[in-house]
């Protein structure tokens, strides 16, 4: 990655914003505004005995605790414990009839994440060297900001504010009752029928969830295929599976205006190549990508510029174009996860210290946790037939692995990806059984540096899906 060359802009002092009275902001060597994913790693590392402010409006804890990762894969869970009990005879295993106690399920999903909210914020008020401010922060200068009543000057600023649902513009959609990823998780009853527009990560996983659960769920997507950043023979088999388990798609299809039906629910009208079509539901999820929470912080008055998608712009240390603010997380473009937050925190404690780590150095990784799981790592197909490398490609179904046979679980693929002239992995794609663990192995590969043969030497448990990958190699064919 190359370094980012910010505009240069003349430095606005708090004292010309504000007049002569510049005291009155409290002095801190650290401010972090917000309280995501990047917040503990961060905390962990800075120099012991520096003040440290800590800015959070919402909930502590950011999307990950409260509205991501935590709510929704214990929804998955357990979505997925009901799956397999109604699939016991397959086993060879009798039960009685399947019933999902909704109220019941989601009291289990609140009590983890509030667990996980709460921990954290009692160890934040309990921490010697750190003040949780409560508030919305909005820059009034460099490195200065104001919260509530309060104005806090920070040495070094960290923006950590994350990322919130996009609004997409659908006529209509201020008149009715509808969902996004937060608002799904305070339901009480099951939706009959939920109509999902979307079919990203977010829109997957509930539609998945919520099919397990008993509704029927319809999926609007825009595109000819789900999965947009992924191959075309991937989102296939991941839509395939979907479909078994009765998830409806309506492909290619836009929506264009949404009202409230006589019978309470939602009337969602969609177009397509060949004209309009109306659906009816209960209920409706919009989850139709994400914004960053950036254009919250007046963040031109703190000199911090961003680029046309509204991203802060950072350079391979996670600096800001405004001396001493730096930018983590969601909100600098550079990966939507919590991984990629952490990491991003360990990159500027790492600079900090003097030591080597950069953003360029990190394969992009990460996991969508529909059933059949998926994992990928670094390029997919597409992508590497337009990087100029000479590139070598390995397939291998999942149902040619022995152990997802055995788990009777077989939807799905593997597909390795490699530089023929160098050696070294370009991208691997695990959907199937185990694939967000699986791609653990092909991402520390590539971290390693390690080449195809180095890892087809590698010998792996059995009876394992990992097992197989090394022997997926023999089948390296030109891409």
């Amino acid at each position: 990655m190359a370094r980012v060359e910010f505009m240069s802009t003349p430095e606005t002092t708090y004292e010309a914003v504000h007049g002569p009275d510049a005291s009155t902001a409290e002095a801190f060597d650290h401010v972090i505004v917000g309280s995501g994913q990047a917040l503990g790693t961060l905390l962990g590392g800075l120099p012991e005995g520096e003040s440290v402010a800590v800015v959070e409006g919402a909930e502590v804890g950011g999307t990950c605790v409260n509205t991501g990762c935590t709510p929704t894969k214990t929804l998955v869970a357990s979505a997925r414990v009901a799956h397999m009990a109604r699939r016991a005879r397959d086993y060879g295993i009798r039960t009685g009839s399947v019933e999902v106690d909704f109220p019941a399920v989601m009291e289990r999903m609140n009590a983890m994440r509030h667990s996980g909210r709460d921990g954290l914020t009692e160890w934040l008020e309990s921490s010697e060297h750190v003040t949780l401010v409560r508030g919305w922060a909005r820059f009034v200068a460099p490195r200065t900001l104001r919260v509530g009543e309060r104005v806090l000057r920070g040495e070094r600023v960290y923006l950590n504010v994350g990322a919130r649902p996009r609004v997409p513009d659908v006529a209509g959609l201020d008149d009715v009752e509808w969902l996004d990823n937060a608002r799904l998780l305070e339901l009480e009853v099951l939706p009959e029928h939920l109509l999902v527009v979307g079919a990203g990560y977010v829109g997957l996983e509930f539609a998945q969830a919520f099919a397990r659960f008993g509704s029927r769920v319809t999926v609007i997507a825009s595109r000819d295929q789900i999965m947009p950043l992924e191959d075309a023979d991937v989102a296939a088999a991941g839509q395939e599976a979907l479909a078994h388990e009765g998830v409806s798609f309506e492909m290619g299809a836009r929506a264009k205006r949404v009202a409230r039906a006589d019978d309470g629910g939602v009337e969602l009208v969609v177009s397509n190549g060949s004209g309009e079509k109306s659906l009816r539901g209960s209920h409706l999820l919009v989850a139709t990508g994400r914004v960053p929470n950036g254009d919250r912080l007046d963040l031109e008055r703190g000199g911090v510029e961003t680029d046309e998608r509204g991203y802060v712009r950072v350079d391979d240390e996670l600096r800001t174009s405004a001396d001493g603010v730096f930018a983590l997380g969601d909100v600098n473009g550079h990966g939507a996860f919590t991984h990629t937050s952490v990491n991003d925190a360990e990159i500027v404690l790492d600079v900090m210290h003097g030591g080597p780590r950069r953003l360029w150095q990190r394969n992009v990784v990460y996991a969508l946790f529909i059933d059949p799981p998926l994992g990928r790592v670094g390029l997919s197909e597409r992508e590497a037939l337009h990087s100029g490398k000479r590139v070598l490609k390995a397939t291998r179904p999942m149902r040619k692995i022995a152990r997802a046979r055995e788990k009777g679980e077989t939807a799905g693929l593997v597909k390795i990806l490699v530089d023929a002239d160098s050696e070294l992995f370009l991208g691997a794609t695990v959907l199937g059984v185990g694939g967000d663990e699986v791609v653990g192995v092909f991402a520390t590969a590539m971290n390693a540096g390690m080449t195809w043969r180095e890892f087809r030497t590698t010998v792996l448990p059995h009876p394992t899906v990992g097992e197989l990958m090394p022997f997926t190699l023999d089948d390296l064919e030109p891409l």
